[in-house]
């Protein structure tokens, strides 16, 4: 089915300096593709930014920066809502659904310091600030001589946090300093595999609700392929397990010739036990290789740590 140009879009976005730059980057490309459709943005405070004196996993998780949104989008305040990936619930019903995930940028996270060129060069004590138990898991198990802690607030914030002296370090997705034009705050890249990312990081989703065939027709030319195999299988691994803020758990998959390869982890938040597991499988059976991957770790004894956790 083919339908007319549009006349009109509404992105719903976080008000935030960093879900502003995507929902520009978004409109921009809409633009491009129909120049004589009006792209407008409603800007929007979530429950998850306003909560800032506690951590995600104890205020109900990251679905807390999609509800408002997904509430424009039901009542037709919007037409579609721009997400940093990893911030969408894996466990996405209708009446909505993820349109669209563009290509992804950078998904690894960084460290950012003023006074260390590398998480090697802090001293035992060193205050690291972070606001991820998967980070904060993968940290304590590398570097335990090291004091990590919460860190909430935008990602100015954060920042601020750092230069007035609370932290020594923090680390953030490298994907966010470098679209607002602060890569040069990075002092080093994480590798994955001291730091494996977040299913679907580095990447930005488009939700809109699942009856609306004509946005799906018109986001259709925004979809990178091969970035949506990788977030499948990464979501994947993260659904079967679960997935919330209260787990560590990281899922991260790499396109090759002959498919993807999937690796993830779970962990306790104490860093004291870290499972790991990988496969690879074909493109177009991402999903059934997440689940097999999680069933890995399952059989690992992942069970009995989200089990806990999740109580």
């Amino acid at each position: 089915m083919s339908f007319a140009t549009p006349e009109k879009l509404v992105i719903a976005t976080r008000a935030s300096r960093l879900a502003l730059w995507q929902a520009h980057h978004v409109r921009d490309r809409l633009r491009q593709l129909y120049p004589d459709c009006r792209v407008e943005l409603l800007e929007m405070t979530t429950r998850g930014d306003q909560i800032l004196d506690r951590t995600l996993s104890k205020v109900g998780g990251k679905g807390l920066f999609v509800k408002e949104l997904e509430t424009a989008l039901l009542d037709g305040r919007a037409d579609l809502a721009v997400h940093s990936l990893k911030d969408v619930p894996v466990d996405l019903h209708d009446p909505f659904t993820l349109a669209a995930i563009l290509d992804r940028a950078d998904p690894c996270d960084a460290l950012v310091s003023n006074t260390a060129s590398s998480l090697d060069d802090l001293p035992a004590g060193a205050v690291v600030g972070t606001s991820s138990l998967r980070r904060e898991a993968q940290l304590r198990t590398r570097y335990p001589g090291l004091v990590i802690k919460p860190l909430r607030g935008n990602l100015d914030t954060r920042l601020s946090k750092l230069d007035r002296g609370d932290y020594s370090a923090i680390v953030l997705a490298a994907a966010g300093l470098q679209r607002l034009g602060l890569g040069d705050r990075i002092r080093a890249v994480l590798p994955v595999e001291l730091s494996l990312p977040a299913a679907g990081q580095g990447a930005l989703g488009i939700e809109t609700l699942a009856a609306r065939a004509d946005m799906a027709a018109w986001l259709a030319p925004l979809v990178s392929a091969q970035t949506t195999a990788c977030a499948l299988a990464e979501r994947a691994v993260s659904r079967a397990l679960g997935g919330s803020c209260q787990v560590p758990l990281a899922a991260y998959a790499v396109a090759q010739a002959d498919g993807l390869w999937l690796r993830a982890l779970v962990g306790e938040p104490d860093g004291s036990r870290v499972l790991r597991a990988q496969a690879h499988g074909a493109a177009d059976q991402a999903e059934a290789l997440g689940a097999a991957v999680a069933q890995d770790l399952l059989g690992q004894g992942a069970d009995v740590i989200l089990a806990r956790l999740s109580v």
